[in-house]
């Protein structure tokens, strides 16, 4: 008995290592990825980095989701670490398979040198959620700060 079963065991190894070498254009396509059960925030990308940028110049970012769940989506509110950085986003339901935003505007005034701040998203996926914003703040020209 002990032999058959190390039989078959041999066979399926010798036959699944056959399989495994037939290369990628020979094998069926996986199965899509399930959606996640309830509702998931996805985001197309979770930091901008807006580059070097002259004190007191205001900054806006927009960052886009998706619902990959099953269920809609609610964003219920969204935190930043400072006065400098006002969200704004979308207040309705976002229903799966479709996008909402998170927008960033960001004010450098009274700020210099690098800056990275986190910005909370609060929803019904059950745990917060964070993208980010970067800067370098260079100081204004002062022939900018004269005419101003």
């Amino acid at each position: 008995m002990k032999k058959l079963i190390l039989s078959f065991a041999m066979a399926a190894l010798v036959a699944g290592g056959a399989v495994a070498q037939q290369g990628p254009a020979k094998q069926t396509a996986a199965p899509q990825a399930q959606a996640k059960s309830g509702p998931a925030i996805t985001f197309e990308s979770t930091e901008h980095n807006f580059g070097e940028i002259a004190q007191g110049d205001v900054v806006e970012h927009t960052f886009t989701f998706t619902n990959t769940g099953t269920q809609p989506l609610v964003i219920d509110r969204v935190d930043v670490t400072c006065g400098c950085t006002s969200p704004d986003w979308t207040k309705e339901a976002v229903m799966p398979g479709k996008t909402g935003y998170v927008k960033a505007k960001y004010n450098s005034a009274g700020r210099m040198g690098q800056q990275k701040k986190a910005i909370t998203i609060h929803s019904n996926t059950g745990e917060p959620t964070y993208v980010y914003i970067v800067t370098n703040i260079k100081e204004k020209p002062a022939s900018a700060a004269k005419t101003q």
